[in-house]
């Protein structure tokens, strides 16, 4: 099977607020946690509701309180684990503000994380 994601991606959780329409128009407002972050897209966690496949979604990554990103995107796949909840998501609005807000700097603070010490036994 052929990757189709471009650019590499950042595992890293990123507290989140997500808005949506609901089947019956209702507006639905989620906090969550990003998984993983890419250049295009994002894999965010969910603790109750998913919106629905295909639907557009406003995301917000409010990991720094007075800065936060604001980014729309279309829900790309879902995946109903009941323990864990998750959509894939690929951006359709604001890509330059959430490469360099969000994917460089999750980059840059994974970068900056001192690796483990190595048990040596």
């Amino acid at each position: 099977m052929n990757e189709r994601r471009g650019g590499g991606r950042h595992v890293i959780s990123f507290p989140i607020r997500v808005r949506w329409k609901d089947e019956n128009g209702k507006e639905v407002t989620q906090e969550g946690l990003t998984e993983n972050v890419g250049p295009h897209g994002t894999l965010i966690y969910l603790p109750r509701h998913l919106p629905l496949v295909g639907g557009k979604v406003h995301l917000t990554v409010t990991e720094k309180p007075d800065d936060e990103v604001t980014v729309t995107a279309e829900v790309i796949r879902l995946e109903r684990n009941a323990a864990h909840p998750q959509a894939a998501l690929m951006l359709t609005e604001n890509l330059r503000e959430w490469k360099k807000k969000v994917f460089e700097y999750a980059g840059a603070v994974i970068a900056a994380q001192e690796p483990e010490p190595l048990d040596d036994w």
